[in-house]
């Protein structure tokens, strides 16, 4: 336990301190009331976290896709958006 908290600051070291605040900043924080229930704490965490989109982003890395690839989903999509403006009208 010592031994990965120590290699944990002695990254941090190597970081600007631009680098360290934006680490620090993307830490999510519940605070709790006095007497609050820890699965209504954990439900605020789940969706704060869920609202960071660090998951999305985590597959979205897992693999490459190419920009004509992307911007062939962005028009099906756009099209799928449209048309369904057009049902609601």
């Amino acid at each position: 336990m010592r031994a990965e908290i120590k290699k944990t600051i002695n990254n941090y070291q190597f970081l600007n301190k631009n680098q360290f605040n934006s680490i620090k900043e993307s830490m999510i924080i519940v605070p709790l009331k006095e007497g609050e229930n820890i699965e209504r704490a954990l439900k605020k965490f789940k969706r704060k976290f869920e609202k960071t989109g660090i998951v999305k982003e985590l597959r979205k890395r897992q693999a490459f896709t190419k920009p004509s690839v992307e911007k062939r989903k962005q028009k099906i999509h756009a099209v799928y958006v449209q048309k369904l403006q057009l049902v609601e009208e």
